[in-house]
């Protein structure tokens, strides 16, 4: 896969800021009380969500995990629509009902974000099962994290989407701990990709704070699946910024200093931007213009949001579905 374009780059520049403004802005509405719920931020990830979707079309699929609000706007989520979402607000893309872990729109393929570890893994699976049944080239992509690869779940899925040959990638974001724990003390393996070859498929490790490394790798999967190929495991090597929850200070098991070097030296927003500057001589003017653009679209998201209507209490009862049992 040739390097990406100039004009290839700025829009994964654009999509990599326009998570951080909305995640750095979620947090800090979550800690004035203004946001129910729970909230995972994505913080520090952004260059794998943005790097495997910059190359799917608006009809593939992408299933999500609790941390899913970069996936969501990288496939094309509208932050307004995400914003209404997290105050549960009937403009929301589930009417206000999903919250922030369970964002979903059928309209841009985007088949949900999941409070289950590894629930979305088999159902990116089906997705990609159906696409090869219509004779279509979609793919579907699933996110999931380090955790997720020791649930019987993600085995399982693996083995069958190479059995069947599906069009689906498999998108490991390693962020290096399930919750508090350091994946050295959850498992044996320290490379997930080596995982891959017992299904009989490609496994590749890349770092996954460089958006250009994860654009490459993930060109090479997402056209091996439309092609027929099969699926493949891409293992990214990412960190998050931030604790496991807006709750969690994440310096009772991460070291401080370690956090602070992540910060400092793999930023993939301040590495993409050096690139830019460097061999594509985009200004540091046109980029902080860009910013400062995205930043008065996220102020007009947080009003549409704010503005919007909550749902009346006989709206609970609307868009359940479940089977009667007969007497």
């Amino acid at each position: 896969m040739s390097k990406p374009s100039k004009d290839q780059m700025l829009l994964m520049y654009r999509k990599m800021v326009e998570i951080r403004q909305f995640e750095e802005a979620a947090g800090t509405l979550y800690q004035s009380g203004q946001l129910p719920g729970f909230l995972h931020l994505y913080i520090g990830e952004e260059a794998t969500a943005v790097g495997v979707c910059v190359h799917l079309e608006n009809d593939d699929y992408i299933t999500s995990t609790h941390r899913g609000h970069g996936h969501l706007i990288a496939k094309g989520g509208k932050r307004s629509r995400m914003m209404a979402e997290l105050f549960a607000r009937t403009t929301g893309y589930c009417k206000g009902k999903g919250g922030s872990m369970h964002i979903a729109d059928k309209e841009t393929g985007i088949l949900g974000a999941n409070g289950v570890v590894g629930a979305g893994i088999p159902l990116a699976a089906g997705a990609a099962l159906s696409a090869k049944l219509r004779g279509t080239k979609q793919v579907a992509v699933s996110f999931f994290g380090d955790g997720a690869t020791n649930q019987g779940v993600f085995h399982e899925t693996l083995n069958l989407a190479a059995v069947w040959e599906l069009p689906v990638i498999f998108i490991c974001e390693n962020n290096r701990f399930g919750m508090g724990t350091p994946q050295r003390e959850h498992q044996r393996v320290e490379d997930i990709a080596v995982r891959a070859p017992a299904y009989d498929m490609p496994g590749v490790t890349v770092d996954g704070n460089d958006v250009l490394k994860v654009y490459a790798e993930a060109a090479q999967a997402v056209q091996r699946a439309r092609d027929g190929g099969g699926p493949t495991l891409l293992n990214c090597d990412t960190y998050r910024f931030r604790g496991h929850h807006i709750g969690d200070p994440g310096t009772s098991y991460r070291d401080r200093e370690e956090v602070q070097q992540q910060e400092q030296q793999r930023d993939p927003i301040r590495r993409l931007a050096q690139v830019l500057i460097e061999e594509e001589g985009v200004s540091e003017e046109v980029l902080s213009a860009l910013e400062t653009e995205l930043s008065k679209e996220l102020d007009d998201a947080l009003e549409f949001a704010k503005s919007s209507p909550e749902p009346l209490p006989e709206d609970a009862l609307n868009d359940l579905y479940a089977g009667s049992i007969q007497p």
